[in-house]
């Protein structure tokens, strides 16, 4: 008998080529392929003469470079979800481990933005992006973003791509993300998850992940710190957003005592020292700050200060918009080190004041009496956040508040007496800073600062009304304005006598009344 095996397939990457050959015969032992009796029933036919092979190899190489084309025009035009299935397909064909090797010896390294299922911002995501800001040679789909000293950052559009060099080795980078989705078990979707992808060549898997990616997040921290634009937040659906931070206020133009200020100075450049401190006696890196006192008297420029002396982040955390704990707990997470997080006015943020006083107080409900049902604004409005106070206690000094080194946590309250005791304790606010009316010396800075003014006749006048009346910084500040550009310091300092003569007045005339009714009442 005999057998002819028709033809040999070859396959490259994506490319399968059936190649046709003249079989030869193949016989049994007891038959000779030099027999005379043997006849090849091909040999005396051509099926392709020997003239027509450049043409048809010409013919071969037309239709593939057609078929590339149309496939790489088909690939650009196609659906970002379906190109994206069809890369998962094709990693998954390629899983197996001889095949992998042969067809696709590339290894490929993904840095996910989020870290522990979107609880906290992967670093070295941030640093990645730095780096490639100033690596683009090959993107073509770009985005831009300002940096302080209005210089402009770059960056990789999603599924976009571009090499760098590192020792002679090309490596590429690839930015993409994963599309966000609905979640059964979570109030809000999934945030997209975005990432960069390394790919290299498998035989220079040491020297990439040893050195490259340290040679990478190094040169990145580099190029963020001579970029880095310091931000202020604000909390909205379990994330945070931010616009630039350019609050201008410096503790040199605080209304306020100078032996006040040095003292907060000195508490400030202490604690930024103190990390081998903090770490030797087993205490999270971190420090809290109550600043109260009666509206206008400066707490939210104290922490503006605060954050342009230390050069941190601002994150300013309204309660009222988180859902519960386990949201305030994300958002904890998502905070970075060196940063300054603000609840502002927390007496009226949530109901927290004296919350296990209002329940030990509450009277029992007589038999048979029907409690008549109100459901006024406020409660209404309050009762759509379901933030504890043991929650808050836990944001501040529990076992999560210890996931960012090097923070500070700032309360600012008009009525300090209405805090429930275990928020302001030590410990949890470390210190306790009251900023009062202003007084003479704070005076003083805001006469520089407004008129540039160090000394004037009419100084006197106004340190002895100021001594006697209550006035806030903010008031004395709006009275230092000029009114209209012909009204000079003078004018300004007078506008300023009057209103402290009115204020005097007016106190005087409240003490009188309050002493007339009281005789009256004992009569």
């Amino acid at each position: 008998m005999i057998h002819y095996n028709r033809g040999l397939y070859y396959t490259h990457s994506n490319l399968m080529i059936k190649i046709y050959f003249f079989p030869l015969p193949t016989f049994h032992a007891y038959k000779s392929i030099q027999s005379p009796q043997f006849h090849h029933p091909f040999r005396p036919k051509m099926i392709i003469p020997v003239k027509s092979i450049p043409g048809m190899f010409g013919s071969v190489r037309s239709i593939i470079v057609t078929f590339v084309f149309c496939c790489n025009m088909i690939w650009r035009n196609c659906p970002k979800q379906l190109r994206r299935y069809i890369e998962k397909l094709t990693e998954r064909l390629s899983g197996f481990k001889r095949l992998s090797g042969f067809l696709n010896p590339d290894i490929q390294v993904l840095i996910h933005e989020y870290t522990g299922s979107h609880l906290r911002r992967h670093e070295a995501y941030g640093l990645v992006a730095a780096y490639l800001s100033v690596k683009l040679p090959d993107a073509k789909r770009l985005k831009a973003v300002m940096t302080n000293e209005n210089k402009v950052m770059l960056s990789m559009e999603e599924y976009e791509n571009t090499t760098d060099m590192f020792n002679g080795v090309e490596v590429k980078w690839i930015s993409g993300k994963v599309p966000s989705r609905a979640s059964g078990a979570s109030y809000y979707p999934e945030p997209e998850q975005r990432y960069y992808k390394l790919k290299f060549n498998e035989c220079y898997k040491k020297m990439m992940t040893e050195d490259y990616l340290q040679h990478v997040l190094k040169r990145g921290r580099e190029i963020q710190a001579a970029n880095r634009q310091r931000r202020l937040y604000t909390n909205g659906k379990s994330t945070w957003t931010h616009i630039v931070f350019e609050h201008p206020a410096k503790f040199a133009t605080l209304a306020m005592e100078p032996e006040k200020k040095e003292e907060i100075v000195e508490d400030l450049l202490t604690f930024i020292k103190s990390k081998d401190y903090y770490a030797r006696i087993g205490k999270a890196w971190k420090r809290g700050y109550l600043l109260y006192g009666p509206p206008g008297t400066g707490k939210s420029t104290m922490i503006a200060a605060m954050a342009n002396f230390l050069s941190y982040d601002v994150y300013d955390l309204e309660l009222t918009s988180v859902k519960d704990n386990t949201e305030l707990r994300k958002l904890l997470t998502n905070t970075t080190a060196k940063s300054i997080i603000v609840i502002e006015d927390i007496d009226c943020s949530l109901d927290l004041t004296g919350q296990r006083e209002k329940k030990a107080e509450k009277p029992a409900e007589e038999p048979g009496k029907v409690e008549k049902k109100t459901t006024p604004r406020k409660e209404k409005e309050e009762s759509d956040s379901k933030v504890t106070l043991s929650g808050l206690l836990n944001f501040i000094d529990g076992l999560w508040s210890a996931c960012a080194g090097e923070r500070l946590i700032v309360f600012t309250t008009n009525h300090v007496d209405k805090l429930d005791p275990a928020l302001t304790r030590r410990g949890r606010m470390d210190k306790h800073i009251e900023l009062s009316y202003c007084k003479y010396e704070g005076f003083k800075v805001l006469a520089k600062n407004y008129l540039e003014l160090e000394a004037h006749p009419l100084f006197q006048s106004i340190e002895e009304l100021i001594q006697e009346v209550e006035i806030s910084p903010a008031d004395v500040a709006e009275n230092l304005m000029p009114k209209s550009a012909k009204d000079g310091p003078e004018q300004s300092l007078r506008n300023l006598i009057c209103i402290l003569e009115e204020t005097k007045n007016s106190k005087c005339r409240e003490i009188k009344d309050t002493e007339i009714n009281h005789n009256a009442a004992a009569i």
